[in-house]
Formats: C-alpha cells, sequence, structure tokens
C-alpha cells in the first residue's frame, strides 16, 4: 500500500481505508482506486477509455464489475489516469446518524 500511495502522491492528498479485506485508496476524498491481492484497479469509465485501451482488467473481488487494472510502476500514466479520472468521480455519500429516539 505504501508503494501505490507514493506513486500516487502527485495527484493529490492520498489516503487508505481498509475495505473487503483489502483497501481503497481515496485520491481528495474521492474512492480513486481499489487495492486488492497487490493490484490496483479503476473504475472503467468512458473518459479514461483511450487511456486504458491496452490495460488489462479485471475484478477486484467476487461480485465486482469488471475493472482496469493501473500500472502503478508507470507514475507518470498512473498519474495521468487519476487526473483525469478523478473530476468525473462523485465523493462518497455521507452515512446519516441513527435517530435517537
Amino acid at each position: 500500500m505504501e508503494y501505490v500511495c507514493q506513486q500516487l502522491s502527485g495527484v493529490g492528498v492520498v489516503r487508505t481505508r481498509k475495505m473487503f479485506g483489502d483497501y481503497c485508496v481515496y485520491v481528495d476524498e474521492k474512492p480513486a482506486v481499489l487495492v486488492c491481492d497487490n493490484i490496483a484497479y479503476v473504475k472503467k469509465h468512458p473518459v479514461i477509455e483511450d487511456m486504458m485501451r491496452n490495460a488489462e482488467c479485471g475484478c477486484p473481488y467476487a461480485g465486482a464489475k469488471e475493472h482496469y487494472i493501473l500500472d502503478v510502476d508507470h507514475r507518470d500514466k498512473a498519474e495521468e489516469v487519476l487526473r483525469t479520472l478523478l473530476p468525473v468521480l462523485n465523493y462518497p455519500k455521507k452515512k446519516n446518524a441513527p435517530s435517537k429516539v
């Protein structure tokens, strides 16, 4: 996880959260990358389709939709993909606190 975060640090503020037994990487508070079994995945989206044309694809976990596999070893390319993807990603919905009765 440290390596992935280092490679993506030029894009924005990076933090991680353990989810699904693996990790979600947030960039500027947007969930941007899933890291499962030491593989970084980004959501398939039309804005990065041309950039990721030759990328491998896979499912980060059972039941997930297919994602692009992000090659974080190529830092410039990974940062370019995230800079393009971030503006179209949504912030996570805030959970409402349970009502007191």
